[in-house]
């Protein structure tokens, strides 16, 4: 069996602006730091702490825009993330047990903020691509200002896996 962690793989989480006041928010890249992925033979199975995620950089149009946002920040936003949208004090984990693992696709039961829904993965190599819609789980995305200011229902999880040197 491998077992993967911060070390050998990555899991980004991609994150949208909408809203009134969306031209003055910011789409983010945010790393998981904390997570363990097993994978043997065509079955995976992941375990990440919703409050090791980490604000990595803003994006614009899909590019890395770090001049955008300051890292002064970082805290404060993942702060929001973690502690008010995930709850990770009440939801400590994120689990992930594929029932399907192809060449091109992964489908598996995902239990976030305590439910649990089956979800698919588009997979090319070793990078699979996840779209979530939070609401799905009970999560009410972010926002602020009165609803002026918000993030998109669905978010991207890209996971890599490094090959072995």
């Amino acid at each position: 069996m491998a077992r993967y962690d911060a070390s050998s793989a990555e899991i980004i989480v991609f994150s949208f602006k909408e809203g009134l006041l969306s031209a003055v928010a910011h789409d983010l890249k945010l790393q998981a730091t904390k997570f363990t992925l097993e994978v043997e033979g065509t079955s995976a199975r992941l375990e990440l702490d919703p409050a090791s995620l980490r604000v990595v950089t803003a994006m614009k149009d899909g590019v890395e825009a770090p001049a955008m946002i300051s890292s002064s920040k970082f805290g404060e936003i993942e702060k929001n993330a973690t502690q008010e949208v995930l709850q990770s004090q009440r939801y400590g984990v994120i689990r992930f047990v594929s029932t399907e693992v192809t060449q091109t696709a992964v489908v598996g039961a995902l239990t976030l903020h305590g439910q649990t829904h089956e979800v698919r993965g588009t997979r090319s190599g070793n990078r699979v691509e996840f779209r979530v819609d939070q609401r799905t789980f009970g999560i009410r995305p972010f926002s602020a200002l009165f609803g002026a200011l918000k993030v998109k229902p669905e978010v991207v999880v890209v996971v890599n896996v490094r090959p072995s040197p």
